[in-house]
């Protein structure tokens, strides 16, 4: 796959936002059910894109037999706790679909990577902790899926052959600079990492993963000017007494997010490849403050223009020449009274065979 079909692959990346149902919604199908439709509502009231994100574990294999009644590990009693059935995951995963968001899941075996397939889902994330497990990745590959990958805690050496990976095969990938530190504070989330990601991954789109506070705007907005183009974060609600870790949202800080993020895009403008082209206010607005060439004293038609001859003054008239088109040495094709406008059809100049800029000058000023 050439780096332009890449592109073109990857443009399910652009602009996605990644909903991750943090702590796999506590491993209650009923409160996974409502999480998905609480923010869906703010996914189709902000009119994004957006993929809600589960994980998926095989969890009789994942966890050692012996160590399954361990209380004292604290990932081991959560993944034990939050488990959930296949048919449990097809319910949220069709309820994901018809909310309009995009299945997305993280697998965390091999076992549900087929899982992924089986239930159409249409992203696959690897987590961080699984940057080089690559008896996963290479079944993660086989499904041929997009594939965003977060390289929190993880070695150049890492994501270089991850991307390497991936791109021979070409198979879509997104790589997002993520801070595994929950939550991260300020100097903690290193957002210049999106810079170094985009100078050394081009063909790739590059995102942020979040584990900030839950109500912070402004990483997003410095994340998206760098060009940053996913966005993941944890997400949450507050309801049956389940505590709401520091760094998952609530629907209305999500809310703000994505009002963080439009704002931030409108700000940011085109794409930065050219330069921008001026509105017609913007160029009015200077135009008035462009000064006009002016007869210093009374000058005969045949008179070459000099320094002596002529002042610069506000306001510009239609048809004067400014400052912008004094060339001197410009011949005079009439008589010009003191203190009179020098108009672009008096003078026998380059500007005068130029039809557009003539237009252009008696289109301008006063």
């Amino acid at each position: 796959m050439s780096h332009s079909q890449q592109s073109q692959a990857s443009e399910i990346f652009e602009d996605l936002f990644v909903l991750e149902l943090a702590n796999n919604h506590q491993g209650c199908l009923e409160r996974g059910l409502r999480i998905v439709t609480d923010f869906s509502r703010i996914v189709r009231f902000n009119n994004v894109k957006a993929a809600i994100k589960l994980q998926f574990r095989d969890v009789e294999a994942f966890i050692h037999k012996e160590f399954r009644e361990r209380t004292d590990i604290r990932y081991i009693r959560r993944t034990l706790d939050s488990r959930l059935s296949k048919a449990e995951y097809a319910r949220l995963t069709t309820a994901i679909r018809r909310a309009g968001c995009i299945p997305m899941a993280t697998p965390f075996d091999e076992v549900s990577v087929d899982l992924c397939v089986e239930l159409g889902v249409e992203i696959i994330k690897i987590a961080s902790s699984d940057i080089n497990d690559w008896v996963l990745i290479e079944k993660i590959a086989s499904t041929k899926c997009p594939v965003i990958a977060s390289t929190g805690g993880s070695s150049l050496k890492d994501v270089d052959d991850l991307v390497k990976f991936f791109n021979r095969r070409g198979i879509p990938l997104a790589i997002n600079h993520c801070v595994s530190l929950y939550p991260s504070e300020n100097h903690e989330i290193e957002l210049n990492q999106v810079d170094f990601l985009r100078r050394r991954y081009p063909h790739n789109v590059i995102g942020f993963s979040t584990h900030e506070h839950r109500d912070w705007q402004t990483s997003i907005a410095i994340a998206y000017a760098k060009g940053a183009r996913t966005f993941e974060r944890h997400i949450d609600i507050a309801t049956d007494g389940s505590p709401v870790a520091a760094y998952c949202s609530l629907p209305h800080q999500i809310d703000q997010w994505f009002r963080a993020h439009r704002r931030v895009v409108e700000m940011c403008g085109a794409p930065g490849t050219q330069k921008r082209i001026p509105p017609s206010q913007e160029i009015a607005y200077l135009n008035a403050l462009v000064r006009g060439v002016y007869a210093r004293r009374d000058l005969r038609q045949g008179h070459a223009l000099g320094d002596e001859d002529v002042y610069l003054a506000i306001p510009l008239q239609k048809g004067q020449i400014s400052c912008r088109e004094l060339m001197r040495g410009e011949l005079l094709l009439c008589d010009v009274t003191a203190d009179g406008a020098i108009l672009i059809d008096m003078i026998d100049s380059p500007y005068a065979d130029n039809e557009q800029l003539k237009a252009l000058i008696y289109q301008r000023g006063l």
